[in-house]
């Protein structure tokens, strides 16, 4: 298995990226390799950055980038989806789908797998997730995962905490809450400050959670069938539980919140633990059912 590290070129997402980068593929989908006019000029941002957001637009699902001699990225269906309802992403919905896609991409974002699959420290150090992960890097031993630099690694880590949390938390005295520069993500609240070198992973409230995103997730990671474990919604690599880091009473308060909408029915009699769905969405039907029911949903929540 094929393993990626700091391909970000040590930047996370800044806010506006995404939107900007999204603008410019559908207006010229050669606009990071155009030869004839400069990428940088064409995004306002400096050479680096341009290859953190072709990245970055790549391993959050929003667009996909051919492999042959025309490497000309274009919008996945969820990138167009989102383009169209919610292209600033200034909804947490719209975060939560970055989220899962960010969180389960273990070839080309494999820190980001390994942190919210594997990683099962609450409470952490920089120097504890680098152990660890050089640990997974090792167990997975083949030809491709050799030679991956400790400084690659501490670069990750720096970008995963600067990606979930916002840096008037980390820097209070350097930076204001209103400072614009950071990570969307941070929004979600999925890592907190412990001390100044300390950190935890932090579960989000579930009420942020909208029943068609945890329904996008669950229906796409339950591959067609009819029912699935509650226990597996918990701890299966790329489970809702996994990558939005929900504790167990956490994922009920979701799956009754779908419950609500008709979509499932939780089962916990009989020895059976299990959720049983009514229908066989896929993915893009729930991400589009949330994007039509998000202002219903919201009035719902006051």
């Amino acid at each position: 298995m094929s393993m990626k590290f700091r391909a970000h070129e040590t930047f996370f997402i800044r806010k506006g990226w995404l939107s900007k980068g999204m603008k410019n593929v559908i207006n010229k989908p050669n606009v990071f390799v155009d030869k004839l006019n400069n990428p940088m000029d064409a995004l306002g941002i400096g050479a680096n950055m341009v290859k953190s957001l072709r990245y970055w637009l790549q391993v959050t699902g929003l667009t996909v980038e051919g492999k042959g001699k025309v490497r000309e990225q274009h919008l996945t269906d969820l990138g167009s989806c989102i383009y169209e309802y919610d292209r600033y992403l200034e909804e947490l919905g719209t975060l939560y789908l970055v989220q899962y896609k960010l969180a389960t991409n273990q070839e080309n974002a494999t820190a980001w797998y390994y942190f919210f699959n594997h990683f099962n420290m609450t409470e952490f150090s920089k120097e504890d997730f680098i152990l660890q992960l050089q640990k997974y890097i090792a167990e997975k031993d083949d030809a491709d995962n050799k030679g991956h630099a400790v400084r690659s690694l501490e670069d990750d880590f720096n970008c995963i905490i600067n990606t979930y949390l916002p840096r008037y938390k980390s820097n209070p005295l350097k930076v204001s809450a209103e400072n614009n520069i950071d990570c969307p993500l941070g929004e979600l609240g999925l890592v907190d400050l412990v001390t100044r070198k300390s950190y935890r992973k932090a579960m989000p409230g579930s009420k942020t959670i909208n029943p068609w995103i945890a329904l996008a997730v669950i229906s796409e990671q339950s591959k067609g069938r009819k029912e699935v474990a509650l226990n597996s919604l918990l701890v299966d690599e790329c489970s809702i539980g996994k990558v939005f880091n929900l504790d167990s009473l956490g994922l009920l308060d979701v799956l009754r919140a779908i419950e609500k909408l008709g979509e499932i029915k939780v089962i916990r009699t009989a020895g059976l633990d299990v959720v049983q769905f009514h229908n066989q969405r896929n993915f893009m039907e729930c991400v589009e059912r949330y994007y039509a029911n998000i202002n219903d949903w919201a009035g719902s929540e006051d």
